[in-house]
């Protein structure tokens, strides 16, 4: 007789699955991976250039010269590029980041073959015209401005400062005085430097021949020798301080540190910890800051694993008043993982939300990519995330109160806040 009161038993799946990608070395040097799957008859290509902040040479250089690539070139204007992507209904991105700065064409497979030439032809001979700088100046300068005046702006480039310094790309901003130090020379000179060196993501439903086609025209990109460059990290000396904003009814607040990256094996641990704490809707201080004591509308914790260094850093914005109490609510959640053990449920609970979320996320070959791109830059193995999945389901109550007692020490928390 079918036992129709209690609910079946629950079994979570503790695979990850990820799709083998095909690696290309081209005979020009660049890395190629092409990543097949899905039904639908589209595609996205992605180039990924160690070009991002760590490699300026002046600040701005990075963020410049990627938002003005496609403004022109030998051959056409920004507005002739900008028809062809159109016509061709292929977007085009191109995003800057603190290492790496991304490339990606999404678009029909029929139709990638129409913007090849074109993307080589940005990548090659853009010439970064005066007036699309002055008017990319421009933009950025007013939109810095209103930046500037935001709480949560001020608090996360606060806080970065603190962790790093102000020497050190991760720790430095662009700040007003230094947009016009950059020129057209200076933005020419750091394409051909940094735009030739690329590693490659191509996912998606990929005949042999759009295959080879994506294959010879990225052959096209001669790669050059990107000399490596390491920085000296320079924490403040003081872990909290506090910036008063004139006029602000809301307070930003940034609490955290430096953390080891993935590839160490306290990672999975962390992120379980940094899960249960303040990862996701059920999580500690989202029950205690907001369901609880109605300070803040939302509040989250979270890992940045950058390809040089990583951190930990909880985030919430507050009412003015409520700055003081908000912070040490939230040294009363941390201070508790170091001094009670989580319960089991609780850690089954978000253990198991991690993980259903890691797979539910891999509905794509895209999806795929982005994995698969992780483990190629941070030269991780490749099965990598089943490792985490693994690791995971090892770690006990005991384990993360450990964790929490060797990294989530007060005294070494930075506390930054504004407003």
């Amino acid at each position: 007789m079918l036992d129709r009161k209690s609910p079946p038993a629950f079994n979570q799946d503790k695979t990850f699955h990820l799709l083998t990608p095909e690696n290309e070395r081209l005979t020009s040097g660049n890395q190629l991976l092409f990543i097949h799957g899905g039904d639908q008859e589209v595609v996205k290509i992605e180039l990924i250039f160690r070009a991002g902040r760590w490699f300026e040479s002046k600040p701005g250089l990075s963020h410049f010269t990627a938002i003005l690539l496609s403004k022109g070139t030998a051959n056409l204007t920004s507005y002739q590029i900008t028809s062809i992507f159109d016509y061709s209904g292929v977007h085009l991105e191109i995003n800057p980041g603190l290492d790496f700065t991304s490339i990606t064409l999404y678009g029909l497979t029929k139709k990638i073959h129409d913007v090849l030439d074109l993307l080589i032809d940005i990548l090659a001979t853009s010439t970064f015209p005066e007036i699309e700088i002055q008017q990319a100046k421009d933009i950025y300068t007013q939109g810095l401005k209103i930046n500037l005046e935001k709480t949560s702006y001020l608090a996360a480039r606060y806080f970065r400062k603190n962790l790093f310094g102000d020497n050190h790309p991760y720790g430095k901003d662009f700040e007003p005085e230094d947009v016009n130090n950059v020129n057209q020379t200076h933005l020419i000179d750091f394409r051909n430097k940094f735009y030739k060196s690329f590693v490659g993501f191509v996912s998606g439903k990929v005949s042999d021949k759009v295959k080879q086609d994506i294959a010879a025209k990225l052959n096209q990109l001669i790669p050059v020798n990107i000399p490596s460059k390491e920085y000296t990290k320079s924490p403040a000396v003081l872990h909290t301080n506090h910036i008063d904003k004139q006029g602000s009814i809301q307070s930003s607040l940034r609490i955290g540190k430096q953390i080891v990256g993935r590839s160490h094996a306290d990672y999975p641990g962390l992120l379980l910890l940094n899960h249960i704490l303040g990862g996701f809707f059920g999580s500690r201080l989202m029950k205690n800051i907001r369901e609880e004591k109605g300070l803040t509308y939302g509040i989250h914790s979270s890992i940045h694993a950058l390809k040089n260094e990583s951190y930990f850093v909880i985030g919430a914005d507050v009412n003015k008043e409520n700055r003081i109490i908000s912070i040490e609510e939230i040294k009363k959640e941390l201070e508790r993982f170091r001094i009670e053990m989580i319960e089991r449920d609780e850690l089954d609970v978000a253990r198991n939300h991690f993980i259903g979320s890691l797979q539910s996320d891999m509905s794509t070959p895209f999806a795929h990519a982005d994995k698969i791109k992780t483990i190629t830059l941070f030269n991780l193995k490749a099965d990598y995330y089943q490792h985490l999945i693994n690791a995971m389901m090892e770690i006990s109550t005991e384990n993360l109160q450990s964790l929490a007692q060797k990294y989530l020490t007060e005294s070494e928390l930075f506390t930054t806040s504004v407003g």
